[in-house]
């Protein structure tokens, strides 16, 4: 009796039920790190895996959010030059994307010194108001100039061609009267389809958001094979979007990267970052894509969802050892079958038991250029 519960005591040690989901978790992260996917914590990992709709914000996340000027067209007797100096007195200190264009491209074309601005009013999501020379002036989307009654009939051809072409704009008037359209135009980024088309492969509905016009947010989302597309969407809108998907039933990601995208990263069930990005996204985020390569998405889901299969596999693997190992530890076919167990040799599988658990785990590395690739 002695003998049996001496083995009872030994070979029912949980380590095996305690190494298996650690371990896994442990490789798991560790690949991630090495291919620069940084997840903070187990329960990020593990919840990764039930992710089935992300939505992805287009600049700087889907689009390289470094666009270049590439129309200049002005109306009501104003050039070119005018327009520039006008919108880069406006831009001067903004760090938007399209700021920092048109800053470039009034350099390029000694479009500057710029003008004193006075009274100057960043109107969010529609763009920017200030006073120049005593003139006020506009500068942002369609929306601003007919909330504040400019005319901008003239140039809506114009806009709609530029918008197809998947441009983003912006509109400047002068005293009341429309001045000019610029257009600049965003590089995607290389890994942007194979990253959606790989996430549709998985499942996952994937939806773009944007607070660009809806003609560009469409052009776009067509270029990427996007079927949802979350168009004109103001900066403190977009958690609503994340919780609208909620109210679906769904277990949704957001992917972003600006400071404007901080509340919806920590409205979504996870939260994923690009590593270039400002550090309030970053801070939010519960994934951080240090290389801001959009792929590192699936990367991620599917580096969660491999660590999964190894969890189950290893509890499974416990819960049958403890199964089968503890009635014959016990004695309980001593009498009938005069089966029975030593005390060295339960030590022996016990330590056994842990050892298949923490190699199934590492095992996980075999299969790593799959997950990355």
């Amino acid at each position: 009796a002695l003998t049996f519960a001496i083995a009872t005591v030994v070979i029912a040690c949980p380590d095996a039920l305690g190494l298996a989901t650690p371990t896994a978790v442990a490789v798991g992260t560790g690949i991630g790190a090495k291919h620069n996917v940084l997840i903070k914590d187990a329960a990020t990992l593990e919840n990764t895996s039930k992710i089935n709709a992300i939505i992805l914000d287009k600049t700087g996340t889907l689009t390289e959010g470094k666009p270049r000027v590439t129309d200049v067209i002005s109306f009501n007797s104003f050039n070119e030059k005018e327009i520039l100096r006008y919108e880069a007195s406006l831009e001067t200190g903004s760090n938007h994307p399209l700021a920092k264009a048109i800053l470039e491209e009034a350099e390029r074309q000694n479009a500057l010194p710029l003008e004193r601005i006075e009274k100057f009013e960043s109107i969010a999501g529609h763009g920017l108001k200030a006073v120049i020379d005593g003139k006020t002036v506009f500068a942002g989307t369609g929306k601003l100039m007919t909330d504040n009654q400019i005319d901008i009939s003239q140039a809506e051809e114009t806009i709609s061609r530029l918008a197809r072409e998947g441009k983003t704009l912006s509109l400047l008037a002068v005293h009341g009267k429309l001045a000019g359209v610029v257009a600049a135009a965003d590089t995607i980024k290389p890994n942007a389809k194979k990253a959606i088309n790989s996430l549709k492969a998985l499942g996952i509905e994937v939806a773009m958001i944007t607070g660009d016009r809806k003609e560009v947010a469409e052009a776009i989302g067509k270029d990427l094979n996007i079927d949802r597309v979350f168009a004109e969407v103001l900066p403190e809108e977009k958690a609503n979007y994340i919780k609208k998907l909620q109210g679906e039933g769904r277990f949704v990601a957001m992917v972003g990267d600006g400071i404007n995208d901080a509340p919806a990263l920590a409205q979504a069930d996870i939260g994923i970052a690009i590593g270039a990005g400002t550090d309030v996204a970053v801070e939010t985020g519960d994934i951080v894509l240090m290389r801001s390569d959009p792929y590192d998405i699936v990367v991620a889901i599917r580096l969660s969802k491999a660590t999964i299969r190894k969890m189950k596999q290893n509890l499974f693997w416990a819960t049958i050892y403890n199964l089968l190992a503890i009635p014959v530890a016990a004695g309980i076919f001593y009498n009938s079958l005069g089966w029975s167990l030593r005390p060295e040799i339960a030590a022996l599988l016990m330590s056994a038991s842990s050892i298949i658990v923490a190699v199934n785990a590492v095992s996980l590395k075999r299969v790593e250029n799959k997950l990355v690739k």
